[in-house]
């Protein structure tokens, strides 16, 4: 993943609205939550959850798909899993302990 993806993807999670958006379809699995059941979860106006749900998808966190007259949003793990990657890949790739443990098992 490359850095501008990744600062998108957080930076849209650094948004209280926008995360709790995403624990509540985290928390609802991979099938995905209808607009409504979010709505009613957060107690927030359609337009505004509309337009923190647009920012979620923009950045590929989110997807969604209608279903006769139901709007499913579905968390992209995935997507998630890669942008937390990003911060966790080289983990202590610069402390003396990791290069301790890299010559001990030399």
């Amino acid at each position: 993943m490359d850095i501008e993806l990744a600062a998108r993807r957080l930076e849209a999670l650094g948004n209280p609205t926008r995360l709790e958006i995403y624990r509540v379809l985290v928390r609802g699995g991979p099938d995905g939550r209808p607009v409504g059941d979010i709505q009613k979860s957060l107690d927030i106006p359609g337009s505004t959850l509309s337009h923190h749900i647009s920012k979620l998808v923009w950045v590929g966190l989110v997807e969604q798909e209608r279903r006769g007259r139901m709007l499913i949003c579905r968390p992209i793990l995935e997507a998630m899993n890669e942008a937390v990657g990003f911060l966790l890949d080289e983990c202590c790739a610069d402390s003396p302990e990791a290069e301790n443990s890299i010559d001990a098992t030399a």
